[in-house]
């Protein structure tokens, strides 16, 4: 029996698409505030982190008691500045990733106090010495998420080093940074001995419940749900195997708990390969036997304990979709109740590299690379301006210029031009905040009640956004100045002087007259997911071997993830940069259909659809690579058809007809 084909009616825009243009403004009304701006005050929906905010209170406050007790106010200050930094860096959920965010920033952390302290009072030798830590910064903060956290640290305490007088000699100010992290660090390793592996679990287990969600919409009218619930699924699968194979490749060879976690994750892997498959072809693969059947598979990786060896009550197959679901659902039954069959597989993203062999790659990435050569640049360029300005200008608390760009310019944290504006009007609102504690609170034991009330907010309100997390640190940075400097309310005007000052330099210095700041790269990563995916096409029915398939289908749905970030980060921009960046959704989202369609057609040929000829898959390629060129030839969409003949009844139909419509809206101006 052949498959039936899916219900296409997806005229809208897809769940989490833009809309276009904006509404006018009544009459007698005040107009909108700007669409970039709302996006970054609208709180983000999160749990409340009661945890994360009962270890913010004590990591903040017990190090400042224990100065007061001590009689060394200033160095339980120090402490505690070090401790902020763990617990804004404490950001994994497994220990072992956040053993790495707290400890090797508080390292890059101690040698930049250590460089700042040392240039402190120097004039125009710190300009010089802070610009050089700013590139060694921003070019080692491009490598990854821990690198990117440790560059921060390595700038901001060098900043607050060269701007505060530090307790003498050198070496206390880093000691004292240092201790406040393995004060976080200590406390959070609290649990480990409970819970040492249960984030792994916890995230093999939303994989596989991922997947439940993705085929209980699979194959409905809503395509724009199926587009949402796949890319949770790569969002999940990204999150466990960066979590997995991280330890397997401490555990290869050995039948431990990460492999058998591993073997489970493994086994998802052919039901999201037959998930496309199943919403565009299946019958029986439809049913809701199917998620449900997931949605316990689930449930038993959570709980530790396997699950059923046969999925119960499943329709029989009506086709080659349907035949691999089946096929797919049975093998991850059978390997969730017994890991140790599986755990010889091969690994399906293979074993990470020697921790040397990375290190070489990521020295050479940081060293070679145009986008981290790019960024140090940008963010040299802003510091140096910053601290000539302070040099030559008087400026009380001038660190604190240097501090915003800093804060403002990291990489990985969206826009600069809504950071900036959202930086200026989270250090108002922390301000707000902080002024009435200043004036009113004396010195000494009533500072810890009032910091265990402002840490715990921290973890709440970073989970919110950007602006929200400023407005949480902003009074606990000057609470924490003030036991150093006692200047009491006199803190706050200049706090919000050198704020506004650090957030004109960027707009100016790292905005304005920086050219990649009136474009958007969401062009040119689409045209690399366009030649990744005729790659992708060619190698699904050219001969590869099936683990070659599956490495290049996810790592390019990763890269299709990470273009969908750029383009979120693009619509924080204002315009023209913004307009420009949401004419590509529709490419984005046509390019990922795409995709689905070439690995239902793999699958379906694995099940017994018959295999396509070799002159269709090379003309599908040469359309995919043609479509590549003129996306990255032009800054703006041009509408480019399509002629693909092929058999109307082939296993490459539905594929042909998806590039077809990836090419026709290349142009937003394209004629339906």
């Amino acid at each position: 029996m052949k498959d039936r084909e899916p219900d296409r009616s997806s005229d809208g825009p897809p769940a989490g698409a833009p809309a276009p243009g904006g509404s006018s403004p009544r009459p007698g009304r005040l107009p909108s505030p700007p669409a970039w701006l709302v996006r970054g005050l609208r709180p983000q929906p999160a749990p409340i982190p009661w945890a994360a905010a009962a270890r913010a209170a004590v990591a903040l406050a017990a190090p400042l008691a224990a100065g007061i007790a001590a009689g060394l106010p200033s160095y339980g200050a120090l402490a505690s500045m070090g401790a902020l930094s763990g617990v804004i860096g404490d950001t994994a959920d497994a220990y072992r990733m956040r053993l790495l965010n707290i400890a090797v920033p508080q390292l890059l952390g101690a040698v930049g106090v250590t460089l700042g302290t040392l240039v402190h009072g120097q004039g125009w030798v710190a300009v010089g010495v802070l610009t050089a830590v700013a590139l060694v910064s921003g070019m080692i903060s491009s490598i990854g998420s821990v690198a990117s956290v440790s560059g921060l640290l390595l700038l901001l305490n060098a900043v607050v080093g060269a701007g505060l007088p530090m307790p003498q000699p050198w070496w206390k100010a880093p000691v004292l940074l240092c201790l406040g992290g393995l004060f976080v660090l200590v406390l959070t390793l609290l649990g480990w001995p409970l819970r040492r592996r249960a984030a792994e679990r916890s995230a093999v287990a939303a994989a596989y419940a991922s997947v439940a969600e993705l085929f209980a919409v699979a194959g409905t009218p809503d395509t724009a749900a199926y587009d949402a619930r796949r890319h949770e699924v790569t969002r999940a699968l990204d999150a466990s195997y960066d979590l997995i194979l991280a330890r397997r490749a401490r555990e290869h060879g050995r039948v431990g708990p990460m492999v058998r976690l591993l073997a489970q994750l493994n086994a998802l892997i052919p039901l999201v390969e037959s998930a496309p498959a199943a919403h565009r072809h299946g019958r029986s693969s439809r049913s809701p036997e199917v998620a449900a059947a997931v949605r316990t598979l689930a449930d038993a990786v959570a709980s530790g304990r396997g699950g059923a060896a046969e999925p119960p009550g499943l329709p029989p197959p009506e086709g080659p979709a349907d035949r691999a679901v089946e096929n797919a659902l049975r093998h991850a039954a059978a390997v969730v109740r017994n890991p140790d069959a599986d755990v010889l597989a091969e690994d399906r993203l293979g074993v990470p590299a020697e921790l040397g062999v990375r290190a070489r790659r990521a020295a050479r990435a940081a060293l070679l690379s145009r986008e981290s050569w790019r960024y140090g640049l940008r963010l040299a360029l802003c510091i140096g301006v910053a601290q000539s300005f302070v040099s030559l200008v008087p400026v009380e608390r001038s660190y604190w210029v240097a501090l915003t760009v800093t804060f403002v310019l990291k990489p990985d944290f969206g826009s600069v031009f809504s950071r900036a504006v959202l930086r200026a009007l989270g250090t108002a609102a922390g301000l707000l905040v902080a002024a009435p504690l200043l004036a009113s609170v004396p010195r000494g034991w009533a500072d810890v009640p009032v910091m265990m009330a402002l840490a715990a907010l921290i973890p709440v309100f970073s989970a919110r956004g950007y602006a929200f997390q400023t407005a949480a640190v902003t009074p606990v940075i000057l609470l924490l100045s003030d036991v150093l400097n006692q200047q009491g309310l006199h803190l706050v005007l200049p706090r919000l002087v050198d704020s506004l000052t650090g957030c004109a330099i960027v707009l100016v210095a790292g905005y304005l007259l920086w050219p990649e700041s009136w474009h958007t790269r969401v062009g040119d990563r689409v045209a690399d997911a366009v030649e990744e995916t005729a790659r992708y096409v060619a190698g699904s029915f050219g001969g590869v071997a099936h683990a070659e398939r599956v490495r290049r289908r996810r790592r390019l749905y990763r890269d299709l993830s990470a273009v969908r970030s750029e383009f979120q980060r693009a619509l924080t921009e204002p315009p023209p940069a913004g307009e420009r960046a949401a004419a590509w959704w529709p490419l984005v989202v046509a390019v990922e259909r795409v995709v689905d369609a070439t690995t239902a057609a793999r699958v379906r040929v694995d099940h017994g659809a018959p295999a396509p000829r070799p002159e269709e898959v090379a003309e599908v390629e040469r359309q995919l690579y043609e479509l590549a060129e003129g996306v990255r030839s032009s800054t703006e969409l041009v509408e480019v058809r399509a002629e693909l003949p092929g058999d109307e009844r082939g296993v490459l139909e539905p594929l042909r007809r998806e590039v077809r419509a990836a090419r026709a809206v290349a142009s937003p101006n394209a004629s339906p």
